[in-house]
């Protein structure tokens, strides 16, 4: 197993992308500690984790909240006794508006104080932690959309977009401490929202279901809309040995969908 007796913090647990990563990260043999807002996603995902043998501990989090970060941190290094690997996987999506009737004093700037000021404490909060033990892997869960930005994402895409700076910049801060700072750049993730999302263009379009799906499969060279369990994977992989010498890059994960 790649992660053989190492921890994880996990933000963002829910049914895609933050429960995917969790499992993935738990059956190469990490244990996780995960925060999120919702209770419910939580305790579920910790029991899956458990079925596959490893330790979950979690903590409902709120990034809005200046000290919710390092409430994380402090609490899974008092639980599971480090943190090797932390993946800043909690976003908001954003307020789907078109900039020039956007509010930037409540849309944006919540967005951004998820996807980039609550994301950012929370890479503060543990460095100390990864200092000390002179090793760890932070992983940015970024997207595609700052490649090619689409009318009324503008929000989301800046906050991800100076996430995906910020991620550099740190990266060369703290190599030196044998500190490792990536990012991955999923594109449409297939689950229950981008099913949503489709429909709801659909029906906007007075166009079938199935014809806007086969339109953006058709637009991935892999044909298809991969799923989080698969995007999960790059995840592990810079959390591992195998990337031991890689930081400050961002990999897209997307079907080729994006190519940079």
């Amino acid at each position: 197993m790649l992660l053989e007796g190492r921890t994880a913090i996990v933000s963002g647990i829910g049914p895609g992308m933050g429960r995917d990563i969790s499992l993935r990260l738990a059956r190469e043999g990490a244990d996780i500690a995960m925060g999120a807002r919702s209770r419910a996603s939580l305790e579920a995902v910790a029991k899956e984790v458990e079925a596959l043998g490893r330790r979950a501990v979690w903590l409902e989090t709120d990034l809005t909240k200046v000290d919710a970060g390092k409430r994380l941190v402090d609490f899974a290094a008092a639980e599971l006794g480090r943190v090797d690997v932390l993946v800043n996987n909690a976003f908001h999506t954003g307020t789907m508006t078109p900039f020039e009737n956007d509010d930037l004093e409540t849309g944006w700037r919540e967005t951004h104080e998820v996807n980039l000021f609550g994301t950012l404490r929370m890479t503060q909060a543990v460095l100390p932690v990864m200092k000390a033990q002179k090793s760890g892997s932070i992983v940015m869960i970024n997207t595609m959309t700052i490649r090619t930005v689409n009318p009324g994402f503008a929000a989301y895409a800046s906050s991800k977009a100076g996430l995906e700076a910020a991620t550099r910049g740190i990266a060369r801060e703290v190599g030196p401490y044998g500190i490792r700072v990536n990012s991955v750049m999923p594109g449409y993730i297939w689950g229950p929202s981008v099913k949503g999302y489709l429909e709801a263009r659909a029906k906007k379009e007075g166009r079938s279901y199935e014809s806007v799906h086969a339109e953006i499969a058709s637009a991935i060279p892999l044909g298809r809309i991969p799923d989080s369990h698969e995007i999960s994977g790059a995840v592990v992989f810079f959390a591992s040995d195998l990337a031991s010498c890689i930081t400050g890059q961002s990999l897209d994960v997307n079907g080729g969908q994006v190519m940079c």
